[in-house]
């Protein structure tokens, strides 16, 4: 159910039928308004539901006591594995009361706290629950204003973690501090593989911290830097961790201001690495001569599969650039698209450029 008002007779009859289901094994609840008292009536079934697997209430008024009747049935659900609570402003107090559940919770994988109001001692809070709880496998705390005290607490909560795959936090207002403490985390922590870090302030300094633990992690197969600013500085370090990284398939750099400069040095980390599949350098601003440093790497590169050059002002010229590489690699498909005038070249992979230059 979706955008309805579930209160009352309603709501009891939703958990009644709760009480006896063998089937159904999700239920989605969203913008509801179920609020922290309807919430009471959800979290008592849940408590003895042996059939429901995941659960999503995004958008509901849910606050700190409807978060605390969620989190005590945490203690005793042994079936429940995915929980979105998105959109609801449980804040730190919630936060609190889900970390004091977990460590008992041995079921629940994947949890979802994307604006939350959770803040600093939110993120302090979910921080034992890396510590301590052993089966959570995927934690999305987005847009939750931890900036770089929180991540800090995170990232402490990290390095001993051995469960989390899966970590994302986009857009919660954090500098170079904040990357530098994540960074440190990378070094010790052998089962992330996935962090998403986009839309924050990590700045070229930021981006140098992440590079230089790149260079030792094992584990961490898809990181996202969009929109942090890293601009030539950032691209630097992260094109010199290409040279060494080992494990890295999925790279995002799209709107990082990243001009030909910075595209020289990841082209030259392309020419070593050997594990890179995916790398998305849209929506920056390179320009031809970008696009010829990029080609360069692309020659001796092996093992790239997808390159999105789209957005940048790369033009004809650059076009062959790219084109003059990929006759020693085999990279396909190709998005390239560039505004530059009239060199607008719309979705063009690697081998319709190749014919058009022969």
């Amino acid at each position: 159910m979706t955008s309805q008002t579930i209160a009352g007779k309603k709501l009891h009859q939703i958990v009644d039928a709760l009480r006896y289901n063998t089937l159904i094994t999700e239920l989605v609840l969203i913008h509801c308004q179920i609020s922290d008292q309807g919430t009471q009536y959800l979290a008592a079934t849940l408590r003895y539901n042996r059939t429901l697997t995941a659960l999503n209430l995004l958008g509901n008024l849910i606050g700190a006591p409807g978060t605390k009747y969620l989190a005590d049935a945490l203690r005793y659900n042994t079936k429940l594995a995915t929980l979105n609570l998105h959109y609801n402003p449980i804040g730190e107090k919630g936060a609190k009361y889900l970390a004091d559940a977990l460590p008992y919770n041995t079921t629940l994988t994947k949890l979802i706290l994307d604006t939350n109001e959770l803040a600093e001692k939110g993120a302090y809070h979910l921080a034992n629950v890396l510590r301590k709880n052993k089966a959570l496998t995927t934690l999305d705390l987005k847009y939750n204003q931890f900036a770089d005290k929180g991540v800090q607490y995170l990232a402490d909560g990290l390095r001993d973690n051995k469960t989390l795959t899966t970590l994302n936090l986009q857009i919660n207002w954090f500098s170079n501090q904040g990357a530098r403490y994540l960074a440190d985390a990378l070094r010790y922590n052998m089962a992330l593989t996935t962090l998403h870090l986009e839309s924050n302030q990590i700045g070229g300094e930021g981006a140098q911290y992440l590079g230089d633990a790149l260079r030792y992690n094992t584990k961490l197969t898809t990181l996202k830097l969009y929109g942090n600013e890293i601009a030539d500085q950032g691209a630097k370090n992260i094109g010199d961790a290409l040279r060494y990284n080992t494990t890295l398939t999925t790279l995002d750099l799209r709107s990082n201001k990243i001009a030909n400069e910075g595209a020289q040095y990841i082209g030259d980390g392309l020419r070593y690495n050997t594990k890179l599949t995916t790398l998305d350098i849209s929506n920056n601003e390179m320009g031809g001569q970008g696009a010829k440093y990029l080609g360069d790497g692309l020659r001796y590169n092996t093992a790239l599969t997808t390159l999105d050059l789209s957005t940048n002002a790369l033009g004809g010229q650059g076009a062959q650039y790219i084109a003059d590489g990929l006759r020693h690699n085999t990279v396909t498909p190709i998005i390239f698209v560039t505004f530059s005038g009239t060199n607008y070249i719309p979705y063009i992979d690697s081998h319709h450029i190749e014919s058009k230059l022969q």
